[in-house]
């Protein structure tokens, strides 16, 4: 064979022999990816289901991962979303082996409750382009390795407990779009770092302990339409850079330290909708260039230290809605552009310095509902025009110098529902407002003439509302009668000298011959009657003694209609043809020093307060023997019967129960803030709020109510019906109106339900998807739109009243203002509103994005600890 025949074949020999070994080494390096790639996946599966947030599967051998509930893959079946929202697993956050994921593109985790720190290793995850941890109950601080997640582009942590300062790293996130800190314990300063994230669109803050001042690098951030550093503790000026951000939508920053005056640069914010300064210690004039901010439809300027007057130019706002400058120091008159705002609803300029009078072209006004004008310097009269504003529903004008009458008739109103015009120079006569007016105050002036028969309308005809005007005179205590308007002074002297000097010989004929009587009584019947002759103190006609035991039969025992706590009930018919109830002590508990206590405690309670929705005390008898009370009779008995009564249950429809609640609220209210001491009644129950014919709801059985002195301690012993006892009363005596609070929101809920919530509280300690329609009574079918409006406000309320801190819930006076405030909340059909959410973040859903609840008028407040 020749030379290179032979070299050929080796040639050939070798590129085979080549071939043939880089095909093994393919195939082998083929196998090695495809097992590194199985190991992979099956790191992902493992995670999965050793976070035991799948138990359904613990135990299939054979599962596809990837068919998890709210797991999705990519094709080569690695995990590139997790959605576990709103699943309340309750447990912690480690137990997801979150580095497993690393081709990860969303995780949510949100309403969890989760607890313990994130994780250092979520830094690994850099494909995640969104992450949700919101709504739950996590700690620690912001592992620097947030920095690492550079594609990310929404980034939410809202109500957690995040501690510490923010990590510097977050400049390095550039592509993201939305940033919600809110409703955490941040400290420390904002750094400036956050202008570098130029996307930014959405930047919340919010509730938190962030200190120093604004930094203006956030100025950079141009594309900002939502800017939200409201209750934190910031100080220094609003730094004119804000004025850059020429996109921005809404702009909160109450309730900080912020000082100096507003940039004028804020004019040239035309976008935007929403402006709240509020709660600060900005000082200096309003500046004219609010002006431009024509697409404004609300503005919170109140309780800070504005100077200067208020600029025409704020009628250029015609998108203006709600305009708070309360509480400022702002002199001069209310320009008479005011009467642009066409679509205004709220006016508060109260606690101001405000001169001049109230201009007639606020009827331009045609929407405004809420009118605040009290504690100014205003001067001249009532415009008339005030009376054509057809929505207005609260009025309060009240310590200011308004002179001359009431021109317009403000009882042909049906909107009107608020008016306090006290401590004004106002003359002539009180105008009828019992067709709409639900509370009025009218005291401080120079009214005359006769007051008004307002009696059935609620705080209306309490005394504190006409005090102060000398020449009125009414049916009204304190007050005396009108005479009779055809008869001289004269003629009146004339008639009722000689109808005296009648009465008073029948009443002594009357005395004498009942002195004869009661001699001839017999010994036993003396034991029983004691021997005395007395009337009922206070009441009506001076009901006779005597008169109760006939009606009674002496308290026997077909006359009775209930037991209380410390004696019986009785139905009794008087002689003049009223119905009364008498609560009695029986003779034992009488001798008994504690329950003559609570006997004297409620007499002493009823006859110092007069309110719509408090049961009326008719008179009382305090006799060594035989004690009573004498009260309006209410025919439908108590809430808790009504409640346990199916036909009687169904017949309260939800309007009825929501106006009982309503009623309740009134009634503290006026309790707790209407007089001095404070009166805090301790037994709020079911059992203790009455209904009358009509289903009207009435505050009752005031034995344990204490009168609050603001110099002692106010501790005693504990009172109460157990279930509705607020808990911070198992350790600590000391009394306070946010028991009755508590007792309310319990007394609401079981109104809501039909039956004491004591379970549902219960188990609220544990997470449940419990939706708020399924706890409401099944004995009614379901609240229409319109009423659910009002149950859904109820229900928000209830829960913020159950707080377990007293701090933390509302005064009843805000419940009542809510209650009074025609606006109804933004909310979800009730099947999609949680419970849980309502008891733990009481926050409702608007659309498809979370929201903090808040009050469409005064209500609900902020926990303060």
């Amino acid at each position: 064979m020749a030379p290179s025949v032979s070299i050929s074949i080796l040639i050939v020999a070798l590129w085979v022999l080549y071939i043939l070994m880089h095909s093994t080494t393919m195939v082998i390096a083929a196998g090695s990816v495809a097992a590194s790639n199985s190991s992979a996946l099956e790191l992902e599966a493992k995670a999965l289901l050793e976070s035991g947030w799948w138990s359904d599967h613990s135990n299939d051998s054979f599962l596809n991962h990837c068919e998890l509930d709210g797991i999705m893959c990519n094709a080569g079946r690695s995990v590139i979303k997790i959605d576990r929202g709103r699943y309340y697993q309750g447990d912690e956050i480690s137990k997801l082996n979150i580095s497993s994921f690393p081709n990860l593109v969303r995780l949510d985790l949100s309403r969890n409750w989760l607890t313990g720190s994130i994780p250092v290793e979520i830094g690994t995850l850099s494909k995640l382009t969104h992450l949700d941890l919101s709504f739950n109950n996590l700690t620690g601080r912001l592992p620097p390795s947030f920095g690492n997640l550079t594609q990310l582009v929404k980034f939410d942590i809202f109500s957690n407990s995040i501690i510490g300062e923010l990590p510097l790293s977050l400049a390095n996130l550039t592509r993201l779009q939305a940033f919600n800190i809110s409703s955490n314990l941040v400290s420390g300063s904002i750094p400036e770092g956050l202008g570098n994230l130029k996307n930014l669109l959405e930047l919340r803050l919010s509730d938190n302990k962030f200190t120093g001042a604004i930094p203006s690098a956030l100025g950079l951030l141009t594309n900002l339409s939502i800017l939200d550093l409201s209750f934190n503790k910031i100080n220094g000026s609003i730094v004119p850079e804000i004025g850059l951000l020429k996109n921005l939508l809404e702009l909160d920053l109450q309730e900080n330290n912020l000082t100096g005056p507003i940039p004028l640069s804020i004019g040239h914010l035309t976008n935007l909708v929403s402006l709240s300064l509020s709660m600060n210690q900005i000082n200096g004039h309003i500046p004219l260039e609010i002006g431009h901010l024509t697409n404004l439809n609300s503005l919170f300027l109140d309780s800070n230290q504005f100077n200067g007057s208020i600029p025409p130019e704020i009628g250029n706002m015609t998108n203006l809605e709600d305009l708070h400058l309360n509480n400022n120091n702002i002199v001069g008159p209310i320009p008479l552009t005011i009467g642009h705002l066409t679509s205004l609803q709220t006016l508060s300029l109260s606690g101001n310095q405000i001169s001049g009078s109230i201009p007639k072209e606020i009827a331009g006004c045609k929407r405004l509902s809420e009118l605040e004008l009290s504690h100014n310097h205003l001067t001249g009269s009532l415009p008339s025009q005030i009376s054509d504003l057809q929505f207005l529903n609260a009025t309060d004008l009240s310590y200011n110098t308004i002179s001359g009458e009431i021109p317009f008739k403000l009882g042909d109103s049906q909107t009107l529902k608020f008016l306090n015009l006290s401590n004004n120079n106002l003359t002539g006569n009180i105008p009828d407002l019992s067709h709409s007016v639900t509370e009025v105050n009218f005291s401080h002036n120079s009214f005359h003439g006769q007051i008004p028969d307002m009696c059935g309308y609620y705080y209306t005809c309490a005394p504190s509302n006409f005090i102060g005007n000398k020449d009125l005179c009414g049916d009204v205590e304190g007050f005396p009668p009108c005479p009779s308007n055809n008869r001289s002074i004269v003629h009146q002297i004339k008639f009722f000298v000689p109808l005296l000097a009648f009465t008073t010989f029948l009443l002594l004929r009357y005395f004498f011959r009942s002195r004869c009587r009661v001699r001839k009584m017999s010994s036993e019947s003396r034991e029983t009657k004691n021997g005395d002759l007395f009337s009922i103190w206070n009441y009506d006609g001076k009901i006779a003694y005597e008169d109760i035991i006939e009606a009674t039969e002496d308290f026997d025992i077909r006359y009775c209609i209930g037991t209380g706590g410390y004696g019986s009930v009785y139905k009794a018919q008087l002689p003049n043809g009223k119905v009364v109830a008498l609560k009695k002590l029986h003779r034992l508990e009488a001798e008994d020093p504690n329950f003559d206590k609570s006997f004297r405690n409620e007499v002493k309670i009823l006859t110092e307060i007069r309110h719509r929705n408090i049961v009326k005390l008719h008179g009382y008898c305090l006799h060594k023997r035989c004690m009573f009370l004498v009260y309006e009779y209410m025919e439908r008995g108590s809430l808790f019967c009504v409640l346990h009564n199916n036909a009687e249950a169904v017949e309260l429809d939800w309007m009825k129960r929501v106006n009982i609640i309503k009623s309740t609220a009134h009634a503290l209210s006026y309790m707790h803030h209407e007089g001095v001491p404070v009166i805090v009644h301790r037994d709020i129950t079911s059992n203790n709020i009455l209904l009358n014919f009509e289903l009207e709801a009435f505050v009752s059985d005031f034995g344990t109510a204490r009168l609050l002195d603001s110099d002692t301690s106010n501790q005693t012993l504990m009172a109460g019906t157990y279930g509705y006892i607020a808990p911070e009363l198992a350790y600590t005596m000391k009394v306070t109106e946010k028991s009755d609070v508590y007792s309310f929101g319990v007394v609401a809920l079981e109104i809501l339900m039909g039956r004491h919530p004591g379970e549902l509280l219960t188990s609220l300690s544990s997470p449940q998807s419990v939706m708020l329609n399924e706890i409401l009574d099944k004995r009614l079918p379901p609240p229409n739109r319109l009423v659910a409006q009002d149950v859904f406000l109820v229900a928000a309320i209830s829960f913020a009243c159950l707080r377990a801190k007293p701090k933390s819930r509302p005064t009843m006076k805000s419940v009542s203002q809510e209650f009074l405030c025609h606006k109804k909340p933004i909310m979800n059909p009730l099947h999609a509103v949680s419970v849980w959410q309502l008891r733990n973040q009481e926050t409702y859903m608007v659309g498809e994005s979370e929201t903090h609840f808040e009050s469409p008028c005064f209500l609900v407040e902020k926990d303060n600890v």
